[in-house]
């Protein structure tokens, strides 16, 4: 197999994915200035907790926020096939952490690289737990070890698609990372290209296990590269997950080959290349509208005194290990954190009806996760822990927890 056989690798001859493709840039800048740069510190770190719960929900493993949640406090479920996904989990979270890190060290890194790819693996693989570094041939039963960061060592199948042979994946991957490479192209073109290289880096598969999650995550470092501004406060693993159906049916579509002359010029169909694109720049744009929806501040802040209230009735339960009821001074004190980004904690408590209230109400806060800080005594500003997200934010994940 040559390189030849995974053309096209960019779609031609279908200008609305530009247009879509403009939507999305133009609307996650708008995204990004609908909250203080403070309080968007706690949008990033949920939406960074729950893209590791849709991505692994993609991978037919379901880890609850909230359980997720527990496992980066060091608590975990005494059910070993639980506690091995809750650890799946934290992978998933250090290598997100581990990418933004390095692109920020690095900020002339090219996501497209062979080097990157394999880097990316490793960090997820070596936080993995090693029960969950095997697979298993289905057609012998035989038991093969996973290792992180390295191109795999055998042939494969992938229901009907056949990737190239171990062998000549170097000049694959060569390909690959010459076409999509950074700064290659412009305009609205790069997510064109961000699109269009997840589908054939699912198509080379590069890896014997982890090549979507490595995928997702790539393409996590495409948009944070480019950068698209507003991008960490939607993922577009959320989309994906939501209509898993949708999206391994037009991976599957894009594999096809070319359906006549009028499909392009490639080995492969441009025609489902299209296809795959717009459903990857629609998916985008949803979840770019859900998130502009929920973070409307009037709304925003009507969740949040609903919130309070419905604590201070004590219809809402309190997170495990604290007490029940808030005070309703807590809307007040929560409002002004959110308006200003980061405040001083008797600037806070000032919120409250009398500095007792004040101090009381803080405390609870604090102990409870919604207000964080970086060193005791320090500014606080606002966070959001999943018994607080599941009801600011519908919908965005299931809030019944697994």
């Amino acid at each position: 197999m040559l390189p030849f056989h995974m053309t096209p690798l960019m779609p031609t001859g279908d200008g609305h994915l530009e247009d879509l493709a403009r939507d999305v840039l133009s609307r996650s800048a708008k995204l990004s200035g609908m909250l203080a740069p403070k309080s968007q510190v706690g949008i990033i770190e949920l939406i960074r907790l729950i893209n590791s719960y849709y991505s692994n929900l993609i991978e037919g493993r379901n880890t609850h926020p909230a359980e997720i949640e527990r496992a980066m406090r060091s608590n975990y479920s005494a059910d070993p096939a639980k506690r091995s996904l809750q650890l799946e989990s934290l992978a998933h979270i250090h290598c997100q952490r581990a990418i933004e890190e390095r692109l920020f060290r690095e900020p002339d890194l090219d996501p497209s690289s062979p080097e990157f790819l394999a880097w990316v693996h490793g960090q997820f693989y070596e936080q993995l737990p090693e029960e969950l570094k095997w697979v298993e041939n289905p057609d012998t039963g035989e038991r093969i070890q996973v290792i992180g960061g390295e191109f795999r060592k055998r042939d494969v199948g992938v229901g009907r698609h056949v990737p190239p042979e171990h062998d000549v994946l170097p000049i694959f991957l060569d390909r690959f990372s010459e076409t999509y490479k950074k700064g290659k192209f412009h305009g609205v073109k790069p997510l064109i290209a961000f699109a269009a290289a997840h589908h054939r880096l699912m198509w080379i598969h590069p890896f014997l296990d982890g090549n979507g999650r490595v995928a997702r995550l790539y393409t996590d470092a495409c948009f944070r590269t480019f950068p698209v501004e507003g991008y960490g406060l939607w993922n577009v693993s959320r989309g994906l997950a939501r209509n898993r159906d949708g999206y391994m049916r037009c991976l599957d579509e894009a594999d096809a080959p070319r359906q006549g002359d009028l499909d392009g010029r490639g080995n492969l169909s441009n025609r489902t290349l299209v296809q795959f694109c717009e459903f990857f720049l629609r998916t985008s744009l949803d979840q770019i509208d859900y998130m502009t929806g929920m973070l409307r501040l009037r709304d925003l802040l009507d969740r949040i005194n609903g919130y309070v209230q419905a604590r201070h009735d004590k219809r809402i339960p309190p997170p495990p290990g604290h007490e029940p009821g808030m005070k309703l001074d807590a809307a007040n004190m929560l409002e002004e954190v959110l308006l200003r980004g980061e405040m001083g904690r008797g600037e806070v408590a000032a919120a409250a009806k009398t500095p007792r209230t004040g101090r009381e109400v803080l405390a609870q806060l604090i102990a409870e996760g919604v207000l964080v800080s970086s060193m005791p005594k320090s500014p606080v500003r606002l966070a959001f822990p999943t018994h607080l997200a599941g009801h600011l934010f519908p919908e965005l994940y299931p809030m019944g927890v697994r």
